[in-house]
C-alpha cells in the first residue's frame, strides 16, 4: 500500500517548456520481415496526444481520496465518500476514445477533465467548469450543472467515452450504442488538454481500457489513447496464416504437397511438418506473450474453430494446437499465453451483453470448455491462473434493460397477480382472460428457461473438468481444485462484507447454481438424502476453518476450556489443540498486500475489476501514517497451525495404511461408514460455508424484484378501482389517474420480464431442491455433532446459520408456484429443524451471543406459523418439556424479550380479547406484507400450554422465580413507559416550538409493547395455573397474590388517565 500526497500535481512526464510537444517515441528494436512496417505504431509520434507510451491511471499524483488501484493500474475501487483519479495521458487535438468496464452499477461520474481541475470528497469529475462526466446510475450528465442524459447502466456494461477536439464535442456510448452528444462547445485552445478521469463513491469499481487491449466497441474515426501494436499484429496474423497452411497441408508417399482438412490434423504426423511448425513458432511464440495479440489474434482464431457448431468433442484441433504449444514453446511462453488467453475469455464473458439466444456467453464458455479438456493446460490453469476468477464463469448476469436483452420478443405477453384479498394476499380466483395471459407468460418463461439451461449445461461441463479425478500423474485436477476451493474460502472470510458487495459478479457467481453443479458431481444420479459432514472434521485439524467462530467460541478458547476434559488422545490432533500457540489469534496480512500502520488489508485478487493479481492502496489523507506505529512482521514468521492448504497431498486427505485421512479421530458415537472419496466431505463442507458467506445474501437481494411486482400490482389495482369510482364531472382527476395507470402498467411489464429471468436462473424448482438438500445436510450434520457431547462445541457456527437461513430462503424467497409442501420428506425435515431450535437455543455448549440470538429469533418465528408450530408439537415430549423449562427460566439471568414473545405467541388466541391479528386502530389502509411473523393469525398451542402448566404446578421454586421475574420486568417496562409519556407531555406544553425525538417515541412504543406482552404472559399464567396464587400451602402464594393485586391496581389507573379528556397527568383531589 502507498500513501500519497493530498492534491493533484503536474505529472512528472509533462515537458517543462511547450505543453504541446508531441510524444517522444522509442524506435523498435525488433527485426522486421519483408513487406512489414519497420516501426511499431506504438513508437511513432502521434499528433494531439501527450503522455507515456503505456496509458494507465496516475497513481503518483493524479488522484483524490482513498482508492484501491490494481497492479496493472487499470482497475480502481473507491474507498471513500467520493474518490477521483485520472489517467497519465492527455489529448488536445483530434478524436479519441477509451472504454470503461462497469463492475458495479452504483454512483460514478466518468468522463474527461483538465489538469487544472481540483477535486475533493464532495466534488468530482463533472462538478468543475473544465470537467465533463456521464453518470449512468442517476442517468444524468454533469458539467457544474446537471441534466438528464443517456440510459441507466448495470454491472457488466461497457461505457465508451469519446471526445472530438476538432468539433469540441463529447459523446458517450453504452455497449456500443451512442447516447447522443452530451456536451458541445467545450473549452479548447492553448493550455487546454483533457485527461480521462473518473469519480466514484464508496465500494464502486471499474476497469479502464485505453487501448492496451482491443476496444470492444471501436468507433469509426476515433483512436484509442494507446496505439495498437500494428506491426506485431501484422506479424502475428501472417504467422498464424502460415500455421493454418501447414495444418491444412500433408505430404503423400512421394512427398507431394496435398490439401486436407485442418480439423483432422494430428500432432503425430510427418517430421517435416513438425520441423516447419517449429521454425514458425520460433517467431510466433514471443508474440503470444502480449495480451493485445492473444486477445485479438489467438482468441478470435480459436473462437472461429468452434463457430461451426456441434459439441466441443467434434473439434479436436484445439487439443492438437495446445499439444503443439506445449511442445514447441518455452514453458514461460506457454504459461503466459494461456494466462492471457484465459483472462481474455473471463473478461469477454463477464462484459458481454445479454442477447436473446445468449450467443456470446455460450461461445466463450464453449472455448473455455475446449481449453480445459486439455489435461496439461487444465492443471496449469487451475494451479496458477483460474483461482479465484473461475467463479466468473458461473455467473449469469440479470439484464437490467429487458428490451436490449430481447425479452420482449421472448416473452411477448406479461402477467402479474391482479386479484388480492383484504390482507393483500394473492387470490386464487382468476378470470378466463387472466388465465390465458398467465399461461402465455408461463410458456415464455419456459422458452427462456430452455435457453438458460444451455449455458448452465456448459457451466456443469467446466466444473466436471475441474473435478476430474482420472488425470494422469501425481497432481490430479480434483485435488488441485480442492485445495484452491479451500483457499478461496479463506480469502473470502478475510474480506469484509462491504468489499464483497462492491463486486456483484464475485458474489452472484457464488449462487445456488454453483451449489447445484458441485452436488451434481458428487452425486451424479441424485443428491443423497443422507449426506452429512462427520463431526471429527471439526476438531481433528485435517480441515482448516481459519478463524471462524465455533459454537463454543474460538479455537484458542476451546483449547483452554476443554483441556481438563477427558478425551480420547486419538480424537484430537496436536495441530489443533496442544500445539496451538498463544499468539495464534494474531491475524496475518493477506498475501500480496502490504499494510502500513492502521491501514486496511484486503485480498489482492478481490479488488481487481480487471482480474489483476495485486493492488495498491492510494490515500490522499494518510500523510501522517507514512511511518508505521510498529514494525511489520516478516511473512516468513507467520505461524501455521494446521496443514498448509497448498501443501496437502492426496494421502493427507484420503488416508492410507491405517491413516483415516480426513476421518481421523472418529468418535464412538459415530458409525463407521466407508467412504471411498473422503475429499467429497471437504467439498460438501465448502458448499455449506459458501452458502453462508454470500449465497444467502444474494438470494435475499434478488427477491426485491418479486416484492416490487407485488407492490406495483397492488398499486395498479387500487388505481383501476379509483378510475371506476371517479365521477364524470372530474375529468382532471380521471386524466391523472389514467397517467398513473399507464406508468404502473409499463413498470409491471418491465418487472414481470425481469422476474421471469430471475425465476429461471435463481428461484426455479431445481435451485429450490438444491437449497432444501443443503438444509437436510446441515440438519444431519448438527445431529451427528450433537451426539459427541462436549466436542459439539467444535462445530462451526455457520452450520446452524445455514440451517436457519436455508429454511428462511425456502419459505420467503422462492416463487409461490414452488410450494414447500411438495418437497420430499418436508414434514419430517420441519420437525427435525424444530427439534434443533428447541434444544440448542439454550444449549450451554453454545457461547456466542450472536448465534444464541439467531436461534432465539428463529424459534420465535417458528412458533408464529401454524405449520411450523405443529412441527414443534411433534418433537419428542422430553424435548418439548425441556424447551418449556428453558423458556420459564428467570428473566434476570438472560435476554428475556424474545423468550417472552415466544410465550405470548403460544397464548395468543386464548386470552381475553386476544383473537385479533392486529389491533383495529392500528390497521393499515393499504395491504401489508402478511408474511411477517407479527402479522400472522393467532395459532395457540394447547399442548405447550399444558406442559407449561405442569411445570409451574410441580416445581414451586421455578414458578415463584418465574413470576417474580415477570412482575419485576413488568414494573420496569411500565414505569419507563409512563416516565417517557410524562416527558413527552411536558415537552408539548412548553410555549416554545419543540420537536419530539423519533428515537424517544420508538423507545416509548417499545416499552408499551413489552408491558402488554408481559401482561399477556401474566394472564396466561393466572389462567393456566391459578393455584400458584390460591394454594396457601405454597410459601410464595400470598406474596405473589399481593403483587398481582398491585398490578391490577397500578396499571389500569395510569392508562385511564392517559386516555382521559383532561390533562395527561391531571391529579384529582377528591
Amino acid at each position: 500500500m502507498y500513501f500519497l500526497p493530498l492534491t493533484f500535481h503536474a505529472p512528472h512526464w509533462l515537458p517543462s517548456g511547450n505543453l504541446w510537444a508531441s510524444r517522444t517515441w522509442v524506435p523498435s528494436g525488433e527485426a522486421a520481415t519483408e513487406g512489414e512496417p519497420t516501426e511499431d505504431t506504438r513508437h511513432q509520434p502521434v499528433d494531439g496526444c501527450l503522455g507515456p507510451l503505456t496509458v494507465v491511471l496516475d497513481h503518483t499524483s493524479g488522484f483524490e481520496g482513498l482508492l484501491f488501484v490494481d497492479d496493472d493500474l487499470l482497475g480502481v475501487i473507491g474507498h471513500s465518500n467520493f474518490s477521483s483519479i485520472r489517467a497519465t495521458t492527455c489529448v488536445y487535438r483530434g478524436k479519441w476514445a477509451y472504454e470503461v468496464l462497469i463492475s458495479s452499477q452504483g454512483l460514478m461520474q466518468i468522463g474527461w477533465c483538465t489538469l487544472n481541475c481540483r477535486f475533493n470528497q464532495e466534488e468530482g469529475v463533472g462538478d468543475t467548469p473544465d470537467s465533463y462526466a456521464y453518470d449512468g446510475n442517476r442517468v444524468r450528465k454533469w458539467n457544474v450543472t446537471t441534466t438528464n442524459y443517456g440510459k441507466s447502466w448495470a454491472a457488466g456494461d461497457i461505457v465508451s467515452c469519446l471526445i472530438d477536439l476538432d468539433e469540441g464535442t463529447i459523446t458517450f456510448c453504452l455497449n456500443g450504442q451512442s447516447l447522443g452528444t452530451a456536451f458541445s462547445n467545450i473549452k479548447m485552445g492553448p493550455g487546454v488538454a483533457y485527461f480521462p478521469a473518473i469519480s466514484l463513491s464508496f465500494k464502486e469499481s471499474v476497469a479502464f481500457n485505453f487501448g492496451s487491449r482491443p476496444l470492444r466497441y471501436p468507433v469509426e474515426g476515433y483512436l484509442p489513447l494507446q496505439n495498437p501494436p500494428t506491426a506485431d499484429l501484422l506479424r502475428a496474423h501472417k504467422l498464424l496464416g502460415y500455421i493454418k497452411t501447414v495444418l491444412s497441408t500433408t505430404l503423400d508417399t512421394q512427398e507431394k504437397v496435398l490439401e486436407k482438412d485442418s480439423a483432422c490434423w494430428s500432432l503425430h504426423g510427418e517430421p517435416t511438418t513438425l520441423v516447419t511448425l517449429a521454425h514458425i513458432f520460433n517467431y510466433f511464440a514471443p508474440l503470444m506473450c502480449k495480451v493485445y495479440l492473444v486477445e485479438d489474434v489467438l482468441m478470435n482464431f480459436l473462437l472461429g474453430i468452434l463457430e461451426g457448431g456441434g459439441s466441443v468433442d467434434e473439434h479436436p484441433l484445439i487439443q492438437q494446437l495446445l499439444d503443439l504449444f506445449w511442445l514447441l514453446m518455452e514453458d514461460y511462453e506457454v504459461n503466459e499465453c494461456l494466462k492471457q488467453l484465459m483472462m481474455s475469455l473471463l473478461r469477454a464473458y463477464r462484459f458481454s451483453p445479454i442477447i436473446p439466444d445468449l450467443g456470446f456467453q455460450i461461445h466463450y464458455l464453449r472455448l473455455t470448455t475446449a481449453i480445459l479438456r486439455h489435461e496439461k493446460s487444465r492443471k496449469y490453469l487451475l494451479s496458477n491462473v483460474l483461482y479465484p476468477f473461475i467463479v466468473v464463469f458461473f455467473y449469469i448476469k440479470t439484464p437490467l434493460r429487458v428490451k436490449e436483452a430481447g425479452l420482449e420478443e421472448l416473452i411477448p405477453t406479461t402477467w402479474w397477480p391482479t386479484r388480492f384479498d383484504k390482507e393483500g394476499k394473492e387470490s386464487k380466483d382468476e378470470s378466463a382472460e387472466e388465465r390465458l395471459r398467465r399461461r402465455a407468460y408461463e410458456r415464455g418463461c419456459q422458452r427462456l428457461k430452455k435457453r438458460i439451461e444451455v449455458v448452465e449445461e456448459l457451466q456443469v461441463q467446466i466444473l466436471k473438468l475441474m473435478l476430474n479425478n482420472k488425470d494422469k500423474g501425481t497432481h490430479r485436477a480434483w485435488y488441485i481444485f480442492l485445495n484452491k476451493f479451500r483457499k478461496f474460502h479463506a480469502r473470502t472470510c478475510l474480506c469484509p462484507p462491504a468489499y464483497m458487495i462492491a463486486f456483484p459478479v464475485f458474489c452472484v457467481a457464488l449462487s445456488s447454481s454453483t451449489i447445484s453443479m458441485v452436488m451434481l458431481i458428487i452425486f451424479p444420479s441424485s443428491p443423497s438424502p443422507e449426506a452429512y459432514v462427520p463431526p471429527q472434521l471439526f476438531y481433528n485439524g485435517k480441515v482448516d476453518y481459519f478463524d471462524l467462530q465455533r459454537l463454543g467460541g474460538l479455537l484458542s478458547h476451546l483449547k483452554k476450556t476443554l483441556k481438563a476434559t477427558p478425551l480420547d488422545p486419538g480424537c484430537i490432533q496436536a495441530t489443533s489443540m496442544d500445539d496451538l500457540d498463544e499468539e495464534e489469534e494474531e491475524v496475518a496480512q493477506p498475501f500480496g498486500a502490504v499494510a502500513m500502520g492502521g491501514a486496511l488489508a484486503r485480498p489482492s485478487w478481490l479488488s481487481s475489476p480487471t482480474l489483476g493479481r495485486a493492488n495498491r492502496f492510494l490515500s490522499t489523507a494518510a500523510v501522517s501514517l507514512m511511518t508505521p506505529r510498529r514494525p511489520l512482521a516478516p511473512p516468513e514468521k507467520v505461524k501455521v497451525r494446521t496443514l498448509a492448504v497448498e501443501q496437502r497431498t492426496e494421502e493427507d486427505i484420503e488416508g492410507s495404511h491405517g491413516n483415516d485421512g480426513l476421518l481421523l479421530g472418529r468418535p464412538l458415537e459415530e458409525p463407521d461408514h466407508p467412504i471411498t472419496e473422503k475429499s467429497l466431505l471437504e467439498i460438501l463442507d465448502g458448499i455449506v460455508m459458501m452458502y453462508n458467506l454470500s449465497v444467502h445474501q444474494q438470494l435475499g437481494k434478488m427477491v426485491v424484484v418479486s416484492d416490487d411486482v407485488h407492490e406495483y400490482a397492488v398499486a395498479l389495482k387500487d388505481t383501476e378501482e379509483k378510475i371506476a369510482r371517479c365521477p364524470a364531472r372530474r375529468p382532471d382527476i380521471l386524466e391523472e389517474l389514467q397517467k398513473s395507470q399507464k406508468v404502473f402498467a409499463e413498470k409491471l411489464n418491465h418487472l414481470s420480464r425481469r422476474l421471469a429471468w430471475i425465476n429461471a436462473t435463481i428461484y426455479c424448482k431445481d435451485k429450490m431442491l438444491d437449497v432444501y438438500w443443503l438444509l437436510r445436510v446441515c440438519i444431519l450434520t448438527i445431529q451427528h455433532a450433537d451426539n459427541t457431547g462436549t466436542l459439539f462445541a467444535f462445530a462451526p457456527e455457520f452450520y446452524l446459520n445455514v440451517a436457519m437461513n436455508s429454511y428462511s430462503s425456502l419459505k420467503n424467497y422462492f416463487s409461490p408456484s414452488n410450494c414447500m409442501d411438495q418437497l420430499p420428506g418436508y414434514e419430517d425435515t420441519l420437525t427435525q429443524l424444530a427439534a434443533i431450535l428447541a434444544k440448542h437455543f439454550a444449549d450451554p455448549r453454545i457461547v456466542g451471543t450472536d448465534i444464541k440470538d439467531s436461534l432465539m429469533q428463529a424459534l420465535a418465528s417458528y412458533v408464529c406459523y401454524p405449520q411450523s408450530l405443529r412441527a414443534v408439537e411433534r418433537i419428542p415430549e422430553e424435548q418439548r418439556v425441556s424447551m418449556m423449562r428453558n423458556l420459564l427460566a428467570p428473566y434476570e439471568q438472560r435476554p428475556w424479550a424474545q423468550t417472552n414473545w415466544i410465550l405470548v405467541r403460544l397464548w395468543r388466541g386464548c386470552g381475553f380479547g386476544y383473537r385479533y391479528t392486529r389491533l383495529p386502530h392500528l390497521l393499515k389502509t393499504k395491504p401489508e406484507d402478511t408474511n411477517l411473523p407479527s402479522l400472522q393469525k393467532p395459532c395457540p398451542s394447547l399442548l405447550l400450554q399444558r406442559h407449561m402448566a405442569e411445570l409451574l404446578s410441580l416445581d414451586k421454586d421455578m414458578a415463584a422465580s418465574f413470576l417474580n421475574s415477570v412482575l419485576n420486568q413488568l414494573n420496569w417496562a411500565f414505569s419507563e413507559f409512563i416516565g417517557m409519556i410524562q416527558e413527552i407531555q411536558q415537552a408539548a406544553e412548553r410555549p416554545e416550538r419543540n420537536f419530539v425525538d423519533t428515537r424517544q417515541l420508538k423507545v416509548c412504543a417499545t416499552c408499551f409493547d413489552l408491558s402488554v406482552s408481559l401482561l399477556r404472559v401474566l394472564e396466561m399464567t393466572v389462567t393456566l395455573v391459578p393455584q400458584i396464587f390460591l394454594d396457601w400451602t405454597r410459601p410464595s402464594a400470598e406474596l405473589l397474590l399481593r403483587r398481582l393485586a398491585q398490578v391490577r391496581r397500578n396499571v389500569p389507573y395510569p392508562l385511564t388517565r392517559i386516555t382521559s379528556q383532561k390533562d395527561l397527568f391531571f391529579v384529582s383531589t377528591g
